[in-house]
């Protein structure tokens, strides 16, 4: 697929701006925006290369830095932001809005692809903006610390956890009871919790792919979940 729009963009939120990686291919049918977990960012290689396939499958990519520089490297000494979901959560939900105020985005269906404690911040944004969030995949993710609105989230989630990432599979599951949406958890057999493992990360890629093909490509109506 070629890609027809690549460049890096800065959005604004509130007093600090936030650095990312646009990149639209031909007949896009759609945009995924990637919101990093902790200590990682638009130059993640693990999510850049999702990002390839899902830009292969046709659709637009955000990969977005959540934490300024300066943040971050705050961050790296007193990790005071990286649990700051409250904070992460915002930020998505303005690269939304951001996205939904271009020109070349506009039309775009959106989708959410989190990692670590940014799956929590990706389900917050799609239950605060469910008339813009029509997926949501989580790669290694912490759902449970979405909380409450892990009630309020319209779009289809996938949970995707690594096999051998024991603990983080039991806090998938806990966070899955709690959805109304619809929601998958897939676990991927042998692999930790950076999906490091031959094979794991590319099956990673497989699901999220085929998650968006069913649930990004043609906007549904929003409604809300029963309560």
């Amino acid at each position: 697929m070629t890609i027809i729009d690549s460049r890096d963009v800065t959005i604004h939120a509130g007093k600090v701006s936030l650095q990312g990686m646009l990149a639209i291919p031909e007949r896009a049918c759609g945009i995924v925006i990637f919101a990093h977990g902790s200590g990682s960012g638009r130059f993640s290689p693990r999510n850049r290369s999702v990002a390839r396939a899902i830009n292969g499958a046709g659709y637009a990519t955000l990969l977005l830095d959540l934490l300024t520089a300066a943040e971050n490297e705050r961050d790296t000494q007193t990790a005071e932001f990286r649990f700051d979901i409250p904070l992460l959560a915002r930020r998505v939900s303005i690269a939304l809005n951001w996205l939904a105020g271009r020109p070349s985005t506009r039309a775009l269906p959106m989708g959410l692809f989190g990692a670590s404690t940014g799956a929590a911040a990706a389900l917050i944004a799609a239950a605060e903006c469910p008339e813009l969030v029509r997926a949501v995949v989580s790669r290694g993710g912490r759902p449970d610390l979405a909380g409450a609105a892990l009630e309020r989230v319209c779009a289809p989630t996938l949970l995707i956890v690594g096999g051998d990432d024991v603990p983080v599979i039991a806090l998938n599951r806990q966070a899955a009871r709690r959805l109304r949406c619809p929601h998958e958890v897939a676990i991927v057999a042998g692999a930790t919790h950076l999906f490091e493992e031959w094979g794991a990360l590319e099956r990673v890629t497989e699901l999220a792919v085929d998650w968006f093909r069913t649930h990004l490509s043609e906007p549904t109506p929003v409604r809300m979940p029963a309560a």
